[in-house]
């Protein structure tokens, strides 16, 4: 099976059913119904044909969330092209090493500015001139004979601890994912789905564009989350379902406390992944819109993993439970299983999993080891099953011998009176190999001077932050990642 059979209970299933709003250029919103997706995508298909581009190629997409990127995954699920999404937030030296490596056959932009950062050896074409010429050609259905491993799409990782590797996801893995989550999540074509996270990432493409096509459901683009617009956009969609990362959930908490009720009355679910939620936020956010938001866990690589149950305790803190499919076991650093609430590195396998990177051979060996997934995270597993994340092993901290996780300071901190935002890294130090210092976003300085005294009596003491420096904001990835790479630099003896 291919992801279009699913996608055609939709495409054909439902034509004359409304599927898609967006806004146009002009500020006014189109609706169009699953037919008229089909037919667009169709004149793209076989435009792409007619540029040469043949099964197993690459396209680079660099667009803003609009319903042309959804056109062009159309089509190059039709014709089994390989679609690559590009971060828009990308500049120069990233885009030259996506481009490089997964040698697209051209690159699809939104205007010239886009064009500009490329290589010049690129093949670059504009989404309108692209739109142009695709209105000669036919609609009538495309349709490839295509096996369910191959390569639908590449994404490429946010590179936040060296460059980025490529994560070759097939249509069995999308097919896996977005049926895991119709079932466990209940999307179903009467929901009314809010999409304001990018296409470009696993999170909008993979979970949002697949289960949407699946099921059928309504949906509404938004280019991007804008707390500002967002009370509008939200009364003016009523939606019933919403994926958002943490970021996304703490500007929601700004919102007037009778439009969150508001909102909140029509809303059957909310989901946040992509990065950890506080159970502060998740307590925060119960109270205002009454609603407990369903935290799950996924990577690129992976797609989705776990995930809080749909019926049942949302434990807050916790990722839930491996979904259909989907097996999970933690292993110390010589492979060994460790016991129940022990901390180690998660490992999982399944039909979501990807079976190698792109040209990657050194990365596929390094990842995978008897046919699991290493995913880098490190867990902890309790007595009934639900899997807690403690964060990456690469961050890890190991202070005078002892481990330092730096999420369980991260949570206290976030529970601080004036701290909105807070991270916490290990720096050098002779004597103890290394020290965790915080990085905390608070309201003023004064915030900051009770954070030691509440950490050294609620930790114990090689926890407790040997600093505490209040930045602007945290680097983030579009997603809400973290980037402790390029946190300002501390040394022992700083203030």
């Amino acid at each position: 099976m291919q992801l279009l059979d699913l996608f055609d209970l939709s495409l054909l299933g439902r034509r004359d059913v409304p599927a898609l709003e967006h806004e146009r250029a002009d500020g006014t919103v189109e609706t169009l119904t699953f037919g008229a997706l089909d037919a667009r995508s169709n004149r793209l298909a076989r435009l792409l044909e007619r540029r040469g581009v043949q099964p197993g190629d690459r396209l680079a997409l660099y667009l803003p969330n609009r319903a042309e990127f959804i056109d062009l995954f159309l089509a190059c699920v039709k014709l089994g092209v390989i679609v690559v999404p590009i971060n828009i937030l990308y500049r120069e030296r990233e885009i030259a090493h996506i481009v490089s490596d997964a040698e697209p056959v051209a690159v699809v932009v939104a205007g010239d500015e886009g064009a500009s950062l490329f290589p010049a050896s690129t093949a670059v074409w504009e989404i309108a001139a692209l739109v142009r010429d695709a209105a000669g050609e036919e609609d009538s259905t495309v349709r490839r004979s295509i096996d369910g491993d191959a390569a639908a799409a590449i994404v490429y990782t946010s590179g936040t601890t060296g460059r980025s590797k490529g994560a070759v996801l097939s249509h069995n893995n999308f097919l896996a994912n977005g049926v895991s989550l119709a079932a466990c999540w209940r999307i179903t074509s009467d929901d009314r789905y809010l999409a304001v996270l990018p296409l470009f990432h696993v999170h909008g493409l993979g979970n949002g564009i697949i289960a949407w096509l699946i099921t059928g459901c309504r949906m509404r683009l938004a280019e991007r989350f804008d707390v500002a617009r967002a009370a509008a956009l939200f009364e003016a969609f009523q939606p019933t379902l919403f994926f958002g990362v943490p970021t996304v959930y703490v500007r929601l908490l700004e919102l007037p406390a009778d439009v969150a009720a508001r909102i909140g009355r029509r809303m059957r679910l909310f989901v946040c992944g992509s990065a950890p939620l506080s159970a502060a936020t998740l307590e925060a956010f119960r109270t205002r819109y009454g609603h407990t938001i369903l935290e799950r866990y996924g990577m690129s690589e992976t797609l989705m993993n776990i995930g809080n149950p749909y019926e049942g305790e949302r434990r807050p803190g916790a990722v839930g439970l491996p979904f259909p499919g989907v097996s999970a076991r933690i292993v110390a650093a010589d492979g060994g299983e460790v016991a129940v609430d022990d901390v180690g590195e998660l490992l999982v396998r399944g039909p979501n999993v990807i079976r190698h990177y792109w040209r990657r051979p050194d990365a596929d060996a390094e990842a995978f080891v008897d046919g699991w997934f290493r995913t880098g995270d490190l867990a902890r597993r309790s007595a009934d099953g639900y899997y807690t994340l403690c964060g990456r092993r690469s961050d890890l901290i190991i202070s005078g011998g002892f481990n330092i996780y730096p999420r369980e300071i991260e949570e206290l901190l976030l529970e601080c009176a004036g701290v909105r935002e807070a991270v916490v890294v290990g720096v050098p130090d002779e004597r103890r190999g290394e020290l965790p210092v915080a990085y905390v976003v608070a309201d003023d300085e004064g915030s900051l001077a009770g954070l030691g005294e509440q950490c050294r009596r609620q930790l114990a003491s090689f926890k407790v932050p040997r600093a505490f420096v209040r930045v602007d904001a945290l680097p983030r990835t579009a997603l809400g990642k973290v980037q402790r790479h390029l946190l300002p630099p501390w040394t022992p003896g700083a203030p």
